[in-house]
C-alpha cells in the first residue's frame, strides 16, 4: 500500500524537487539529501527504494538534455570503477550501518569543500588539474558504493570532477551519464535484496509529477550561471551536504 503519512510528502516533495535542481543544475551537489530527509519519516531502506525510480526518470531527462556534452575520458575510468563499487555495496548492504557511511562521506565532503573555500579565487579560476587514473578510479568506486547504500554518490564524484575545471555543461553532462549507468545497475541488486514492492513503487509514482519541476529549474539555473559562480555554488552545496550527512550519522537529526 502507498505511503499515506502526510508528513512523508511534506518532506519528500521538497526533497525530490531539490534533487532535480541539484542533478540538472549543479551536478548533484546537494542531491544526496533526499534519502536522509525521507528517513526522518520512513526507514532508510524504504527511502532508498522509493528514490531509485525517481532517479532513473531524472537520469533519462539528463541523457536528453546533455546529449553530446560529456567527457568520454572520464567515463572510461569512472564507469568500470563505479560498477565495482556497486558490486561491493551489494555484497555488504545487509552488514553495514548506513550511518557510518553517511559519516565517512560527510566528513570527506566537508574537508574537501573547506579546502576549496580556503583557496579562494584560485579554486574558481585557477588552472585545472589533470585527470589521474588511480584517483579517478578510487572516487568513482567510492561513489558507486555510497550510491548503492544511500544514493549518496554525489560527493565523491564532485571531489573527482571539480578540480578538473570542466565546462559546467560538460561537468553536469558527464555526471548525468555516469549516474544513469550507476542507477540502472542497481535494479537487479535491489530486486535481489527485496527492496522493491508495490507500496514503494506506488509511492515513487505518486512523487513523479514533481520530478520535472526541479529538473527544469536546475536546467534554467545552469544556463544563467557563469562558470566561476557554478563552481562556488557547487562547493557550498557540497559543504552543506557534508554537514547534513554528519548530522544524520550522529543521530541528532532523527
Amino acid at each position: 500500500m502507498i505511503v499515506a503519512d502526510p508528513l512523508f510528502y511534506l518532506v519528500a516533495v521538497p526533497a525530490v524537487i531539490m534533487t532535480g535542481i541539484s542533478k540538472s543544475g549543479f551536478g548533484g551537489a546537494v542531491g544526496s539529501l533526499a534519502v536522509p530527509l525521507m528517513s526522518l519519516v520512513i526507514a532508510p531502506p524504504q527511502a532508498v527504494a522509493i528514490m531509485l525510480p525517481i532517479l532513473l526518470v531524472m537520469d533519462a531527462m539528463g541523457l536528453v538534455a546533455f546529449r553530446g556534452q560529456v567527457s568520454h575520458a572520464i567515463l572510461r575510468v569512472a564507469l568500470p570503477s563505479g560498477l565495482l563499487g556497486i558490486g561491493v555495496g551489494w555484497l555488504l548492504f545487509r552488514h553495514i550501518d548506513a550511518r557510518w557511511v553517511s559519516l565517512l562521506i560527510g566528513v570527506e565532503a566537508i574537508v574537501f569543500a573547506v579546502q576549496r573555500l580556503l583557496e579562494g579565487q584560485r579554486a574558481w579560476t585557477g588552472p585545472p588539474r589533470p585527470l589521474r587514473g588511480p584517483a579517478a578510479a578510487f572516487w568513482s568506486a567510492l561513489s558507486g558504493f555510497t550510491s548503492f547504500v544511500s544514493h549518496a554518490g554525489g560527493p565523491p564524484m564532485m571531489q573527482l570532477m571539480m578540480p578538473l575545471k570542466l565546462d559546467h555543461r560538460i561537468f553536469v553532462g558527464t555526471l548525468a551519464w555516469f549516474f544513469a549507468a550507476i542507477n540502472v545497475s542497481k535494479l537487479l541488486p535491489y530486486a535481489h535484496l527485496g527492496l522493491f514492492d508495490g507500496a514503494n513503487f506506488a509511492t515513487s509514482l505518486a512523487l513523479m509529477p514533481v520530478v520535472p519541476v526541479g529538473y527544469l529549474i536546475g536546467l534554467r539555473l545552469l544556463r544563467w550561471m557563469q562558470p566561476a559562480v557554478f563552481v562556488r555554488v557547487a562547493t557550498i552545496g557540497l559543504l552543506l551536504t557534508g554537514i547534513k550527512l554528519c548530522w544524520d550519522a550522529s543521530g541528532l537529526g532523527v
